[in-house]
């Protein structure tokens, strides 16, 4: 996982270069200790990752959607009133994907994003029924995000790994879409690790959706399911019993079941907790009452990430900023924390040991006298 520092041939005209943002500031300022930590994302989705740019760049190709094409219209466009409304808004983003070079041209920007914060590595969430039942070939849209998966590795070095998710809303033919494409040979892509669930929790019970985790955990993937996001326990339990989920995406109503807590801590099961997304959509009511601290006290293994970040006005580095104010943590407490993400990412154990040397050798160097 270690690197050579990137150049700026990614770089966007108008846009500052990768490059531009790994000086070092002074010591002593945590933001910029966090701006230069290598880091892992665990809990990131695809098209909820598109920038302002890209979203009015993809609006602008797609003149019939109603997404706005300036880029600063899309601060309002992108204040959700609650969860069902922020489902809405992602929809119509995911309606601007049509094409295999709209796939390819998301993703790679996505790495972009990425590489700028010293993520090292990502597993992205991604939603391929949204794109197939619109008319993208299955084998083009592969395609596209392993072309742009090796070709950000390669410019940026930032390294993707994908997550296959069934958008709960859309029922069992979804998950029987989903399931095929990740687990059948002829079409499944290289990166792929993981297979996940997303969507509204509200009326889409979990367990109808065990056979399809059954086929994709047969088929080597790891499950990582979203729960608890905006219904109780009950549904972090039925993710963990029935989907067999290794990491639980949100989680956030397991701090009001102690034994869950407990088993959470006991069996390493990481929560992929995403603050800034929690009060956007107002799963959770203030960032002071957002339960990452029970999280912790009790034990869990908890990762901090970005989920939709330009959706949510925010980015990875921002959401570290907010886990070292909930908790009171310094650059040491910081550097736990992502390697918390190394020790839950799927990555192998080889890689998962040179990316936790980085981050003690960068950590080390900030603190030398």
């Amino acid at each position: 996982m270690t690197r050579a520092p990137p150049t700026a041939r990614g770089a966007v005209p108008g846009e500052e270069p990768v490059t531009d943002r790994l000086v070092t500031p002074a010591a002593g300022d945590p933001h910029a200790f966090i701006a230069g930590l290598p880091k892992a994302e665990l809990h990131v989705h695809h098209v909820g990752s598109a920038s302002p740019r890209i979203v009015a760049e993809l609006a602008a190709r797609h003149p019939d959607s109603k997404v706005p094409t300036d880029p600063e219209a899309l601060v309002d466009y992108f204040t959700f009133t609650d969860f069902a409304h922020f489902i809405e808004v992602y929809l119509s983003v995911v309606d601007l994907i049509r094409t295999p070079e709209d796939v390819r041209l998301l993703t790679y920007e996505v790495a972009r994003d990425l590489a700028r914060q010293q993520v090292r590595y990502a597993e992205l969430t991604i939603t391929p029924f949204s794109s197939t039942r619109r008319g993208i070939d299955e084998l083009a849209f592969m395609d596209a995000i392993e072309d742009a998966r090796k070709a950000a590795e390669a410019e940026f070095g930032t390294v993707l790994r994908w997550c296959f998710d069934i958008p709960g809303e859309a029922g069992l033919e979804a998950a029987e879409e989903t399931t095929r494409l990740a687990t059948d040979d002829r079409v499944r892509p290289e990166g792929l690790v993981s297979f996940g669930l997303g969507g509204p929790e509200i009326g889409v019970p979990r367990p109808q959706f065990k056979p399809y985790f059954d086929r994709a955990i047969a088929a080597g993937l790891r499950s990582v399911p979203h729960a608890g996001e905006t219904t109780g326990p009950e549904t972090v339990w039925d993710a963990l019993t029935q989907l067999r989920a290794e990491r639980i995406g949100h989680g956030t109503s397991s701090a009001r079941d102690e034994k869950l807590l407990a088993h959470l801590a006991e069996h390493r099961i990481a929560l992929e907790v995403c603050p800034t997304s929690n009060i956007a959509t107002r799963a959770v009511r203030s960032l002071d009452e957002h339960p990452i601290k029970e999280f912790v006290r009790a034990g869990v293994l908890v990762t901090v990430n970005s989920d939709d970040p330009p959706m949510f006005g925010t980015d990875l580095n921002s959401e570290y900023a907010v886990a070292a104010r909930l908790l009171d943590l310094d650059e040491r407490g910081l550097a736990d924390l992502a390697k918390n993400a190394v020790e839950a990412s799927f990555l192998d154990p080889a890689g998962k040991a040179r990316l936790a040397e980085e981050i003690d050798t960068y950590t080390a160097a900030w603190l030398a006298p």
